[in-house]
C-alpha cells in the first residue's frame, strides 16, 4: 500500500513512524506545513513530521496552502497513492486532494466524534471536565472533521492530566488504531459510519483571552482551565502576571483522586472552608506542599507556577521564596 502521509506536531509522529516501520507499507511523500520561525535567533524550524521524514529520506512538501498550490497538487497526482493519512496537517484539504487517493483520505481526530470537531480537541476536552476521550479515525469529507466513521478507541481522562500528557497518550492510541483502519480498509472489512450531526460539538482554536483565569469561578473550573490550556493560564500577583502550570482541586469528590502526598489536605480543607474569603484570596501556605486559593467555589492548591522571566517551580518554592502569606489576593489577568 502506497500512502502519502499530512501531519505537522510531535502529535503526529507515532502514526508516521508506525507507517514507516510497516514491511507491506510505503509512505511515498510527507505534506507539513511551512517551517516556522522560533526563540530568540528566530531560526527557521522544521516541523517534527519534517525532521522525521527527512531522517527517512522521504519527498517532503511544505506549501502555504496546499489547495492552491499547483506544483504540489501535480506532484501528489502523480504519486498515485493508495490513501492519504492526516494526523493533525493544520490545513483543509480540497475535494480535489480528497478524491486522489484510491481508498480516500483517513484521518485522525483526537476525540470520540462527532464531538469536538475542530482543532484543539484534547484542550477543549480538559476543559470541560470530560473524564473519557478518545481516537476516532474517519473518512475525510471537504466539512471539519464531519466525514464518516471507521474505529474509536476510548481513554480514561485522569483528574490531573493536562493537555501535553493527555496529547502524548492519545498520540499512541491513534497510532495503534490507524494501523488497525488501514488493515480493515485494505481487507474490505470496514464500513463507514455516518456521523450523528445532533451530537456534534466543536473545540475552536485557543484565543488569547482562553488563558485569563477569573477567581470567581469554581475550583474545578479553574483547575479545568489551568490542565486543558497548559502552560499558558495566567493570573496576577503584586500586579505582574503569574503562569499557573499546575493547580489541584480541593473537593471531597476529587480527594480520592489526588495523589497520596495531597491526600494529608483533606482535614485541613474542611477546617479552611469554614473561614470563606475573597476569591483570589491566600486562605493558608501548607509547608512543604503550596498556597491553598479561595476560588468563587471551594480551595485550589497552586502546585506549579511561573513568575514573569523565570523558571517554573513548585508552589512551595514559590510561597517560600516570595513571602506569600494568608490574606494576601492573587488578581485577574485581563490584559
Amino acid at each position: 500500500m502506497k500512502i502519502v502521509f499530512f501531519g505537522t506536531p510531535q502529535f503526529a509522529v507515532p502514526t508516521l513512524e508506525r507507517l514507516l516501520n510497516h514491511p507491506q507499507w510505503e509512505v511515498t511523500g510527507v505534506v507539513t506545513q511551512p517551517d516556522k520561525r522560533r526563540g530568540r535567533g528566530s531560526k527557521l524550524i522544521p516541523s517534527p513530521i519534517k525532521t522525521v521524514a527527512l531522517t527517512h529520506q522521504i519527498p517532503v512538501w511544505q506549501p502555504k496552502r496546499v489547495k492552491k498550490d499547483t506544483k504540489t497538487l501535480t506532484q501528489l497526482r502523480q504519486l498515485s497513492a493508495d490513501v492519504f493519512v492526516v494526523v493533525a496537517y493544520g490545513q483543509i484539504l480540497s475535494q480535489e486532494i480528497l478524491d486522489l487517493p484510491r481508498l480516500g483520505c483517513v484521518n485522525v481526530h483526537g476525540s470520540i466524534l462527532p464531538k469536538y470537531r475542530g482543532a484543539a480537541p484534547i484542550q477543549w476536552c480538559l476543559y470541560h471536565g470530560e473524564t473519557q476521550t478518545g481516537i476516532t479515525t474517519m473518512l475525510m469529507d471537504a466539512g471539519m472533521d464531519t466525514g464518516a466513521m471507521l474505529l474509536k478507541a476510548y481513554t480514561p481522562v485522569n483528574l490531573l492530566d493536562n493537555a501535553q500528557q493527555l496529547a502524548q497518550t492519545l498520540s499512541q492510541v491513534g497510532a495503534d488504531l490507524l494501523v488497525q483502519t488501514l488493515l480493515k480498509l485494505q481487507a474490505q472489512e470496514i464500513t463507514a459510519v455516518p456521523q450523528n450531526e445532533s451530537q456534534a460539538t466543536y473545540a475552536p482554536l485557543i484565543q488569547k483571552s482562553d488563558y485569563h483565569l477569573d477567581w470567581s469561578h469554581s475550583n474545578l473550573e479553574l483547575h479545568n482551565q489551568v490542565r486543558g490550556f497548559f502552560p499558558n493560564c495566567v493570573a496576577l500577583f503584586r500586579d505582574k502576571p503569574l503562569k499557573i502550570i499546575a493547580t489541584a482541586p480541593l473537593a471531597t469528590a476529587c480527594f480520592p483522586q489526588l495523589p497520596p502526598e495531597l491526600k494529608v489536605l483533606e482535614q485541613q480543607c474542611y477546617s479552611l472552608a469554614e473561614n470563606k474569603g475573597l476569591p483570589g484570596e491566600v486562605m493558608s501556605v501548607i509547608k512543604g506542599i503550596g498556597p491553598i486559593i479561595q476560588t468563587g467555589e471551594g480551595l485550589l492548591l497552586l502546585r506549579e507556577v511561573q513568575l514573569a522571566g523565570k523558571r517554573p517551580q513548585s508552589g512551595w518554592d514559590f510561597a517560600n521564596g516570595m513571602r506569600l502569606a494568608a490574606g494576601e489576593v492573587l488578581g485577574n489577568n485581563h490584559d
